[in-house]
Order: structure tokens, then sequence, then C-alpha cells
């Protein structure tokens, strides 16, 4: 079917390039993801790293579930102490923490209509 010189030369030409042309797409895409997904992960994960080692006493805390309270007693590295009702004092995880808001950060309020 096929003479030899036929079977010798396509062999011969081009194995190296074919290699190169195939990996090349899955290199780039790999690139891509780096920079679309795991890096912005990696920098929300720092910042949020940074928020919950700064939390003091007094600051207000939103934790993952939801709860909204004041941190009365900053225990150890991992747990804080957070007051959610008048005398109801909870321990928490630091990694729970969501936002931490300013100690003298005031309610927003609904923008004022206009005067005519």
């Amino acid at each position: 079917m096929f003479t030899p010189a036929f079977a010798q030369t396509a062999g011969a030409f081009g194995g190296g390039t074919d290699i190169l042309m195939q990996v090349a797409p899955f290199a780039a895409i790999l690139v891509i993801m780096y920079f679309l997904l795991l890096r912005p992960q990696q920098k929300k994960q720092k910042l949020h790293q940074e928020m919950i080692g700064a939390v003091r006493r007094g600051d207000t805390v939103v934790t993952a579930g939801g709860l909204i309270g004041k941190v009365t007693k900053a225990t150890d590295a991992t747990e804080v102490e957070v007051e959610i009702a008048a005398n109801v004092r909870v321990r928490l995880s630091r990694a729970m923490i969501t936002e931490v808001r300013a100690k003298g950060e005031p309610v927003k309020d609904a923008v004022p209509a206009a005067k005519v």
C-alpha cells in the first residue's frame, strides 16, 4: 500500500514540533487560569487573614452565620469572645469572622430627599 520512502519521511520531519503544538494550548490555559482564578483568590485570602488578625476588643464583627456582635476579649490567636446581646457572650473562631466594622462607625442613613 505505502511505499517505504513515504513511511520513513513522515516520522522524521515534524516530530518535535507536533509535541510542542499539542502542549502549548494546555500551558496557555494553565497560565490564564492562574491569573484569572488562583491569584485573585490568594490575594483575597491574604486580606482576610490580615483583617481577622487585626481584630481588637471593641470592634464590631459580622460572623459567617450572620450574627453581629462586639468583641469583648481576644482570647488567643484562634478565638475571640463576642457579645451578641446584653450579657450573652460566645467564643468564636476567628476564621468565622467575615467582616470587621470599625469601633465608631456610624450606621448609614437613607439619603435625605432633596429640598425643593
